[in-house]
């Protein structure tokens, strides 16, 4: 990952074979997954860490425009100093694509009271017989864990550090 400000990329990534996919997202852009084919399963993961004034915008939307089809994505975010980070996703599930299943998680960390995020998950759903389910989270590092690992010998920066690497996993 790079430490600058990461550039915008527009990508269509189609999904024409039956089987498991992986798609890594590295920098900011708008990516569009089109599940094209039965039984296609795809993993969608992007882990993002913003420094200084940097900003992040991911925009993820899975088009499911065939039956049988899988998705499961994961954004995580820190961001410190003034930086900012825009997580948004959308499943698409189109008419007549029973047996569909995908699930949408965003997860932002905060690591100074200047830093910024948002998490927009959003669903549009056509077709009967889905499962599908969104998850957005927007939060600081509780004191309580901070506490916990200051009592266990470790400085702040030292626990906020692990905390972060636990996170990112």
């Amino acid at each position: 990952m790079k430490k600058n400000d990461l550039h915008n990329t527009k990508k269509t990534i189609t999904l024409t074979k039956s089987g498991d996919h992986q798609v890594e997202i590295t920098e900011s852009g708008v990516y569009l997954i089109e599940l094209q084919q039965p039984e296609s399963t795809v993993t969608v993961h992007g882990v993002f860490e913003a420094t200084g004034s940097q900003k992040i915008n991911i925009e993820v939307i899975l088009h499911h425009q065939a039956p049988h089809t899988r998705a499961d994505t994961t954004l995580k975010g820190v961001a410190r100093d003034k930086a900012a980070i825009s997580f948004k996703g959308k499943i698409v599930i189109d008419q007549n694509c029973p047996d569909t299943q995908s699930f949408l998680t965003e997860r932002i960390l905060l690591l100074s009271d200047e830093a910024q995020a948002e998490a927009v998950p959003d669903l549009e759903i056509l077709s009967d017989d889905v499962s599908c389910s969104h998850a957005a989270s927007i939060s600081h590092i509780p004191e309580s864990q901070l506490f916990y690992m200051m009592s266990r010998g470790l400085k702040q920066a030292e626990a906020e550090e692990l905390i972060v690497e636990g996170f990112l996993r």
